[in-house]
């Protein structure tokens, strides 16, 4: 995360659950970036009870719901986090849980992104400050490449 955060030099960092104090270490590291972070399934002992499970609110000018993903029961698929997260309106859908990178764009417009797994891949999105621009996952090996 820290070598992604480093070579990317983003507006925001987004963790989207588990190890929950990493994101705050990252925080301390990079305090002048905006950090936004949800508790995933095994956080249950690391984050503080304040912790949020989700969140949904305007990240770059567009419409953002964010969540691990387990309590959406996004193993088996990703229909009950579309459903949730279009109630909110989102525009744009973050998880975790799952580890498997996806990024893409449903039929009625809303992105969605599944980072990965922490060290191996990373998602980035772009904003022009009403829609998003750019969507896609970063390789570990991409990471390595940039300058």
């Amino acid at each position: 995360m820290r070598k992604c955060v480093e070579k990317i030099k983003p507006d925001a960092v987004v963790h989207l659950g588990d190890y929950y104090d990493d994101a705050e270490t990252l925080q301390e590291m990079f305090p002048h970036i905006r950090l936004h972070q949800v508790a995933g399934n095994c956080d249950t002992y690391r984050a503080p009870i304040h912790a949020k499970q989700k969140l949904c609110y305007c990240v770059g000018g567009v419409m953002t719901f964010m969540t691990h993903g387990h309590r959406q029961y996004v193993k088996s698929g990703i229909d009950t986090l579309l459903s949730e997260a279009r109630k909110y309106g989102a525009k744009l859908v973050l998880y975790g849980h799952t580890h498997i990178p996806d990024c893409h764009m449903e039929q009625d417009g809303v992105w969605v992104l599944n980072p990965g797994s922490a060290g191996s891949s990373a998602g980035i999105f772009e904003t022009d400050g009403q829609q998003v621009t750019a969507c896609y996952i970063l390789t570990e090996k991409e990471l390595e490449d940039i300058i």
